[in-house]
């Protein structure tokens, strides 16, 4: 159909599966970043289960542009936790999202920010290897989004 957006889809390679413990009192985004580096992983997808002692989660408000975000500093269950890695400005980068429970098994979820600090994490992360993902700023939605 014409003047209908398509989606970007390309085709990647399924690379090495890896399987890794986060460490306890670091920080979840910084870790997988970290993770990321050390086994050179320049694209993939991951999930992690596990706990955090506490949380900084957000929702983007598109009309404003903005991250809203709200920290719960607290024990809480990883109940989902989903993401990608790509490359901004050269290095390795994390999107996720997460849902997460506290001790009464009531969640919350959104964005994962930096100062979600892991109590126990287990990481399984997928290579995809192919085109390259790096983010750049999209001027239309006001984020970094990858591009292949």
């Amino acid at each position: 159909m014409e003047g209908v957006d398509r989606i970007n889809a390309p085709e990647f390679e399924r690379g090495r599966c890896l399987l890794g413990r986060l460490p306890h009192g670091k920080d979840l985004v910084a870790g997988v970043e970290e993770f990321c580096v050390d086994h050179c992983l320049e694209a993939a997808v991951f999930s992690i289960i596990g706990a955090v002692t506490s949380a900084t989660l957000g929702a983007y408000d598109q009309k404003q542009q903005v991250y809203v975000t709200l920290q719960k500093r607290e024990p809480l269950e990883i109940v989902h936790c989903t993401g990608n890695v790509s490359l901004k400005n050269g290095k390795p980068t994390v999107h996720a999202h997460g849902v997460f429970a506290d001790i009464h098994c009531q969640t919350i979820g959104g964005h994962v920010f930096s100062e979600t600090v892991v109590f126990a994490g287990e990481i399984y992360m997928q290579e995809l290897l192919g085109t390259s993902m790096a983010r750049t700023y999209d001027e239309q939605t006001g984020l970094f989004l990858w591009k292949a």
